[in-house]
């Protein structure tokens, strides 16, 4: 199954599942473990009640009463929400739809931070509903509960959904590639710069999956549209991303992966030995052993044959594999290898062929009450991703030949680092789709600020800080989390137990992520607490205040 049609098919940085906890011995004191147990719901210290900046004549008409949110039942705070235009031309009809949370810091952080999900075609509201709003609705539960880890706390935080074609945007797609995506969006959020009055703001963007592609072009139509009280780029963040050339990325590494991962896999020797017969005849052995390395040879690397070209696809690695996990494991989840059967439900609605969905069961962002709160058009069919071709002047079939050039192929991503020098890349490795090492591969196989690659694997022990706060519906690992490195601005981390929706699973990992984007924190061996965080708790029970 090729990426960029997989991506189409069923990748949408959102369906993230439930999974069992098992119950653990209590080596706290009793204190502390009454208030992991005790009955009381979370609740987040008292939302600011303060004059806003932001409520304006502009912005009137796109307030959200955060106490009228369907199914919510707490007051969420702050936002807007609606739709913008693309353009300033007076003609221009059509919109992107976004919901804004300015920060419930006790002072306003003049910066923006923006986030992404993927697709193409996939809506932000994915990752706003699942990883790192100030709600979350996880699948199989049954009610929506306050994050604890919402980015809100620490920034100003906008959600898009775009590019046009996307849920609630309104319009007909007509952009052939990530160049004229990312002049859209600029036109998108200069409309909201001069509607939320934050000229001169610094801007961060983020993201996760096939907005390895969008966060790294509109920040490079950030960076040439030389305007920084428009456009004032303070750094980029993406989560396993597809970064570079598919073959390197995803062909080449899985079969590695799935060794790595067999005593979960549980896949038979006797198919083991036929597909690493395949690895050789492939030359992907012989291209592993030869550029896989820190550093890196000097390059760029050979261009491997991209084995859905031939006729017999007979190096289609990716898909031999995935076909022969589900015999073993029918509800393998591609975005996080750990989970089995059954499927739970998500209020997203139903992504990948086979998930369950129970009678009755309405798409939260579809409902007419929902729209009517988000001051969303009532008449659109929200979906999770789009079943129409974003790339409107395209097709699904020509989408490889026609999309720009992979990020960390073309110069791209290379110009956002250099600029910014504050780029952010992660990677859950539990995520087969686009692994690990795959994403290191396309990174060896890119040169910036005057060198390639890193000059060694990433290996520097990545800490969370322990912390106070629990919230049995949004739970958050402490302690050794991960490796990272960091390299000549670019910074790459892991998170151990997190799937392709990063923030969904490793909530805390993500939150320290986003202080060090915004210069909060120095790096992921910190041991500091979060900065929003009331006194210092060390993980033995003692809280310093």
């Amino acid at each position: 199954m090729k990426l960029l049609n997989l991506f189409n098919g069923l990748l949408c940085a959102s369906s993230v599942l439930a999974t069992f906890r098992k119950p653990v011995k209590p080596t706290l004191p009793r204190s502390v473990i009454e208030k992991r147990v005790s009955s009381q719901p979370f609740s987040h210290p008292e939302i600011q009640k303060r004059a806003s900046r932001f409520l304006t004549d502009k912005t009137e008409a796109f307030a959200v009463n955060g106490s009228g949110i369907p199914e919510i039942p707490f007051d969420i705070g702050e936002s807007y929400a609606g739709l913008l235009p693309i353009s300033d031309s007076p003609d221009e009809t059509r919109k992107l739809f976004f919901w804004f949370f300015p920060s419930t810091a006790e002072q306003t952080p003049e910066e923006v931070t923006i986030w992404l999900n993927g697709g193409p075609g996939c809506s932000s509201l994915s990752g706003f509903l699942t990883e790192n709003g100030p709600f979350t609705w996880m699948a199989g539960t049954l009610a929506p509960v306050q994050n604890p880890y919402s980015w809100t706390n620490l920034t100003n935080m906008l959600w898009v959904e775009q590019p046009v074609g996307v849920g609630y945007s309104q319009g007909s797609p007509d952009i052939t590639d990530e160049v004229e995506l990312a002049t859209q969006f600029r036109g998108f959020y200069k409309s909201f710069v001069d509607t939320f009055q934050t000229k001169n703001w610094k801007t961060y963007i983020t993201g996760e999956s096939y907005a390895g592609y969008y966060v790294p072009y509109i920040a490079d139509g950030f960076i040439s549209a030389n305007d920084t009280e428009y456009f004032n780029l303070g750094g980029i963040q993406i989560n396993d991303p597809i970064i570079g050339d598919e073959t390197i990325q995803q062909q080449v590494v899985i079969l590695p992966y799935v060794e790595f991962w067999q005593n979960l896999l549980y896949l038979n020797e006797t198919f083991l030995d036929q597909v690493r017969e395949r690895q050789d005849s492939c030359n992907y052995s012989s291209y592993l052993d030869t550029y896989f390395k820190f550093p890196p040879p000097e390059g760029p690397f050979p261009v491997l044959t991209d084995p859905y070209s031939t006729e017999d696809g007979a190096c289609d690695m990716f898909d031999t594999f995935y076909a022969a996990i589900l015999e073993v494991n029918p509800c393998f989840n591609i975005y996080h290898i750990s989970e089995t059967c059954p499927h739970p439900y998500s209020q997203l609605g139903i992504v990948n062929t086979g998930d369950y969905s129970p009678p009755g069961a309405v798409i939260y962002f579809n409902r007419t009450d929902v729209k009517e709160a988000l001051n969303a058009p009532v008449d659109t069919n929200w979906l999770q991703c789009t079943d129409i071709n974003v790339f409107g002047n395209g097709n699904d079939s020509s989408r490889a030949s026609d999309a720009s050039p992979p990020p960390a192929n073309n110069g791209v991503l290379q110009r956002v680092i250099e600029y910014t020098n504050n780029t952010i890349i992660g990677s859950g490795d539990l995520d087969m789709l686009l692994s690990t090492n795959g994403t290191l591969f396309a990174i060896q196989n890119m040169t910036w600020n005057g060198a390639q690659g890193f000059s060694e694997y990433p290996s520097t022990p990545l800490y969370a800080p322990y912390h106070p706060e629990h919230n049995g519906g949004a739970l958050s690992g402490a302690g050794i989390q991960g490796v990272w490195t960091s390299e000549r601005g670019l910074t790459f981390y892991t998170a151990r137990l997190a799937g392709h929706e990063l923030p969904g699973y490793t909530p805390g990992v993500a939150y320290r992520m986003l202080e060090i984007l915004l210069g909060k924190v120095d790096d992921f061996s910190s041991t500091q607490s979060f900065t929003t965080q009331t006194g210092n708790y060390t993980g033995n029970g003692t809280i310093y205040r």
